[in-house]
């Protein structure tokens, strides 16, 4: 098959959604078909076409930006000649361009796959409001003129007011999860330089410094984990310099990282590779995730971190709270509720043997290969019944 896949941000860019994306179009490959990535060329430096692991990557050149969107003059244009070339049109939401492109999809006869990725929450704020309010509705537009929409959890689409609205066209498939093998050595020289064995317990938090993520909601329970833990240390991993949109969240943020930054609790690890994050996460003693609003679906470094063993403490939130109710590897802690962090923080470094849970079965269940498999098996029964009318 040839499948288009559609999204705003894919790589060099770093979200999970465009991790999700970037997963599952190299599992599609290796699997025999040809994938094509429309994207934006969110920085100019960026080539307007490459291939990337067998990927063939187009970029649109940017006109404007809306909060964290983007318009393109150039991608109707793109959307409609690829369209006619390819057998399956699959897009990820949320996004401005996906009800033109499902459009066209449908106009052209081609099965139209949307993967929903989380809800779309920005801060408030009249503009903010209203980018909210056109989103949702390209969001609805986008999912009639759609075949199927798919999701990561049940949990998630039974709280999303979005999914509730297209049950009858919603299929379940969890995310690809993947992390190669540390080289050799890797995780004690990470130990050495992040001297994490010196400073146990260690808690790591991957995610990009951007408000949804709830970085506050940790800074604030770290006193009272210092109380009972005093050599404690926070290693971040991810952007926190330059998020778009993040500029404001990270300025007020940094006064009280920086003070902890000179005490030896905070360090910024900066945007990982791979390999790297395969070192990351043997040092950790628990991995937390405090996400704030639906933004955030289910968090794809919960599943790496167990995969090395390491249990995670995760806000209750719809779908983000998924990982450990199915494998018991941690703790759901009330949203934003910075003494409940830190008390279901300080419960999983003080029993770790309550949480250790099946490295080796969760591994299985979130191969990149199987949840292709999953795809592919929608797009070919989509593809027969469109040829068979």
């Amino acid at each position: 098959m040839r499948i288009l896949t559609v999204l705003t941000y894919y790589r060099p860019h770093t979200s999970g959604l465009t991790i999700y994306t970037e997963r599952l179009a190299r599992a599609l490959v290796l699997r025999g078909h040809e994938v094509t990535v429309l994207t934006s060329q969110y920085m100019n430096t960026l080539p307007n076409q490459e291939f990337m692991d067998g990927i063939r990557v187009i970029r649109s050149a940017v006109l404007a930006r809306v909060s964290k969107g983007v318009i393109s003059r150039e991608l109707g244009w793109l959307a409609s000649e690829l369209v006619k070339t390819h057998d399956v049109i699959h897009l990820h939401l949320p996004q401005f361009d996906a009800p033109g492109i499902a459009l066209r999809g449908r106009i052209a006869h081609k099965p139209t796959v949307l993967t929903y990725h989380c809800d779309l929450s920005l801060p408030p704020g009249r503009f903010n409001s209203l980018v909210n309010q056109v989103v949702h509705q390209m969001n609805n537009q986008a999912a009639r003129f759609s075949d199927l929409i798919v999701t990561y959890t049940q949990d998630y689409a039974d709280h999303s007011p979005y999914l509730s609205r297209f049950r009858s066209k919603l299929q379940i498939i969890p995310p690809p999860v993947v992390l190669p093998e540390a080289a050799p050595g890797a995780v004690q020289s990470f130990e050495r330089q992040n001297q994490t064995g010196e400073r146990r317990p260690v808690i790591g938090m991957a995610a990009r410094l951007a408000t949804e993520k709830g970085v506050e909601i940790l800074l604030e329970a770290l006193p009272r984990i210092l109380e009972r833990f005093p050599r404690a240390q926070v290693l971040f991993a991810g952007q926190y310099l330059d998020v778009l949109g993040e500029e404001t969240y990270a300025q007020k943020l940094m006064p009280t990282i920086s003070r902890y930054q000179e005490e030896g609790h905070w360090k910024f690890l900066g945007v990982l590779n791979p390999t790297e994050m395969a070192a990351f996460y043997p040092n950790l003693n628990v991995l937390v995730v405090p996400s704030l609003n639906s933004t955030e679906a289910f968090g794809l470094v919960q599943i790496e971190a167990m995969m090395n063993g390491v249990p995670c403490v995760a806000s209750n939130l719809p779908g983000v709270r998924q990982p450990i109710l199915t494998t018991g590897m941690g703790i759901v802690a009330p949203i934003g509720d910075s003494n409940a962090l830190a008390e279901s923080i300080l419960t999983v470094l003080e029993n770790p043997e309550q949480y250790r849970g099946d490295p080796a079965a969760i591994r299985q269940r979130y191969t990149p290969d199987s949840i292709a498999a999953e795809y592919e098996a929608i797009f070919s029964n989509l593809l027969a019944q469109k040829r068979s009318q």
